[in-house]
């Protein structure tokens, strides 16, 4: 035996498993062709130096001290960045750093910004399906309207399905 952090799980409601499930019976045979037609666009946070979580080491008494026990650290925690990115089957596309608190003004601003763009640099077709969470900041009324007039395919990931994101891997 030898220590190690536990994998995460996310904790899915009855109701969300249901969605899941009928989403990916709906997705599971669709052709390659219609996954080549598909921008993946997601914000995340990274750390800049290290992991928040706390790395578990096996040793004896009394060898705290010894190198390969010893992890780094940094003054005043490292920090973190903010990026939103977009993906394709055909590459990677746009990617932007978020300098502050994301709300839905800014990622309308992100989006006029960034998708056409990342359109084109996949090299998407016309008929592209734009693909996101469901963020609340993404769900917004400004950015639904927007997106209508601009990117008019979406496919919509059931509640609580960070996982069904292809770009959370990237």
């Amino acid at each position: 035996m030898h220590g190690c952090v536990p994998r995460k799980k996310p904790a899915i409601s009855a109701k969300n498993r249901v969605f899941r499930l009928q989403f990916a019976k709906k997705f599971i045979n669709k052709p390659l062709k219609f996954w080549n037609t598909v921008l993946f666009t997601d914000e995340s946070k990274f750390e800049i130096f290290g992991r928040k979580r706390q790395p578990k080491v096996w040793r004896k008494k009394n060898t705290e001290l010894k190198l390969k026990n010893l992890v780094s650290t940094v003054k005043h925690g490292g920090g973190n960045i903010m990026v939103w990115g977009s993906m394709a089957a055909s590459g990677v596309a746009e990617l932007t750093f978020i300098n502050n608190t994301m709300d839905r003004f800014q990622y309308l601003n992100i989006l006029r910004t960034n998708l056409g763009a990342s359109v084109r640099r996949v090299q998407l077709p016309n008929s592209w399906i734009s693909q996101q969470d469901r963020d609340p900041k993404h769900a917004a009324k400004i950015v639904k309207e927007w997106l209508q007039q601009n990117a008019p395919n979406q496919l919509n990931s059931p509640p609580q399905s960070p996982n069904l994101n292809v770009i959370e891997n990237l």
